[in-house]
């Protein structure tokens, strides 16, 4: 556009725009930084892109408890989340990745529900039943499912095996972390505390597998309350700490 002279204001010998212009646009604002401009678009899609991953990884998960890992195809993981086939292949090429993903996903899951549950029990001093049924509604959740289709194909297939070894020696060294933090009330330096949590979650977690075939009656209940009445003595037999001298 030219000036009132005739001249454009643009070039050599015409009029230069003030110095506190150089920063602004011809509205006024200031100039976008450039760096910022291209640090926006990609946090937003780095955003998407995770997004999109765990909504292939909760589709994957759900096609394992509705169809079993055998029939869990990249297809059927597609469909179940919206999303073409390509699309998903972008993120996960392959099956094995997915469940590779998936594995990782499922023991993350599992430890924040089990906290969870554990916390919302009640705080008096005797915590041994709200405990048990914690971790009894803990086991019976469609992730518990989830991972226990993938321990029974994880037996005749070496390369879920593999992946699902080690994931699941951490998940274990984690989870016994996790316990020994909520379980406040176990404060003992000998195998006391060792014993009472593998006897709970060998127990309940055979009940929770028996429950996929059958429903649950008065024998369920009963072994519920004899193993409620074991970690009871197992707690109040249990040595306290040594005082620190």
């Amino acid at each position: 556009m030219l000036d009132p002279t005739g001249q454009n204001p643009t070039v050599g010998g015409g009029r230069r725009p003030s110095p506190g212009a150089l920063g602004r646009h011809e509205s006024g604002a200031m100039a976008s930084d450039p760096d910022q401009d291209q640090a926006e678009p990609a946090g937003w899609q780095a955003q998407k892109s995770a997004a999109t991953r765990n909504l292939i990884i909760e589709a994957a998960i759900k096609c394992f408890v509705e169809l079993g890992y055998a029939r869990t195809t990249t297809t059927a993981i597609a469909e179940k989340a919206g999303l073409s086939r390509g699309a998903m292949l972008h993120h996960f090429p392959s099956k094995i990745d997915i469940v590779r993903a998936a594995v990782e996903y499922l023991h993350a899951k599992r430890l924040k529900a089990f906290r969870r549950a554990v916390q919302r029990s009640t705080s008096d001093g005797d915590r041994v039943r709200a405990n048990l049924d914690a971790y009894w509604r803990h086991v019976r959740h469609p992730l518990f499912v989830a991972f226990f289709e993938l321990v029974v194909a994880a037996r005749t297939d070496p390369e879920l095996a593999d992946i699902l070894r080690p994931a699941q020696e951490a998940f274990e060294e984690e989870w016994h972390r996790t316990a020994r933090e909520v379980f406040t009330e176990w404060q003992t330096e000998d195998s006391t505390f060792d014993v009472a949590l593998d006897l709970t979650r060998y127990v309940l977690e055979g009940m929770a597998i028996s429950f996929l075939v059958h429903k649950e009656d008065e024998r369920d209940r009963r072994v519920l309350a004899y193993l409620e009445d074991k970690l009871r003595e197992l707690r109040d037999r249990s040595p306290a700490p040594a005082p620190r001298g």
